[in-house]
């Protein structure tokens, strides 16, 4: 069994025991409840939303992560004009523990 959940603006495929990154949220050891779009069981596949309403899927939030550096350089040629900025994405790693249909 999986599930399509929507986690931090994007779309992750996750089923029981997956740990991924998603935007942060909650500090270590919270439980959070995430949005399917879509679960599949064996052959039958979920996609309404009344359906979907009942499904739950759940997961912990093990610890806080920051993403990888991206550096931004601003230059201008011929005017001595350069500027460096750093910025790191914070994120959470979370663990799925169930997903209840």
């Amino acid at each position: 069994m999986y599930a399509i959940v929507r986690a931090g603006g994007r779309q992750e495929k996750v089923s029981v025991g997956d740990v991924l990154l998603i935007d942060k949220i909650g500090q270590a050891g919270d439980k959070v409840q995430l949005q399917p779009l879509l679960v599949v069981d064996g052959g039958t596949v979920t996609s309404d939303a009344s359906k979907l309403a009942k499904v739950t899927v759940t997961a912990e939030v093990v610890k806080a992560a920051k993403g990888p550096k991206i550096v931004i350089l601003k230059y201008k040629n011929k005017t001595g004009y350069r500027k460096r900025q750093g910025h790191r994405q914070p994120l959470t790693q979370v663990k799925i523990t169930s997903i209840d249909a």
